[in-house]
């Protein structure tokens, strides 16, 4: 099994849509049985919650599936991700801080990098938390744009993975 795993700050709003638009490409791919997803926050304020609701309406009204309950990402967690995407460069600061060794702080890329398009300025998905609902439909434009990046890297990483 190949395990991804989505960090934003709190577990609410970015890495929940994330895990979400990623199963479900996943899933479209038929790697539903090869691939893990899941997510988590650097910080566990949230820990129990479910997503934020304005989250659970634009991926509903894009069709996306979620039942989640944030918590906080741990360090021993990096022994068994293959991948851990962080939303944006703070994220991924502390969370290859947070990893044990060399190797665990090379599996955490950030999400936006697996866009071509998306300049190194433009590399974060901006927290949608303190905005408008127009905010959630801009992230979940980033997330799905960079899914295909994504998909495309894991679905390799699996055939190596397997091989």
């Amino acid at each position: 099994m190949y395990r991804v795993c989505f960090v934003c700050t709190g577990n609410i709003c970015r890495s929940p849509m994330a895990e979400a638009v990623f199963r479900a490409h996943v899933a479209e791919a038929g790697l539903g049985d090869a691939v893990e997803v899941d997510s988590a926050g650097t910080g566990g304020w949230h820990e129990g919650d479910g997503a934020d609701p304005r989250t659970v309406a634009v991926l509903e009204a894009a069709g996306y599936e979620q039942a989640h309950r944030a918590r906080q990402f741990r360090a021993s967690w990096f022994d068994r991700l293959d991948l851990v995407i962080a939303l944006d460069a703070g994220h991924l600061r502390d969370l290859r801080a947070l990893a044990p060794t060399p190797h665990d702080a090379a599996k955490v890329r950030l999400l936006r990098s697996y866009d071509p398009a998306a300049a190194a300025a433009e590399a974060d998905v901006p927290d949608p938390y303190y905005g408008s609902l127009d905010g959630f439909e801009e992230c979940l434009e980033l997330v799905e744009t960079a899914s295909t990046g994504l998909l495309d890297a894991v679905r390799e990483a699996v055939k190596e993975h397997s091989a």
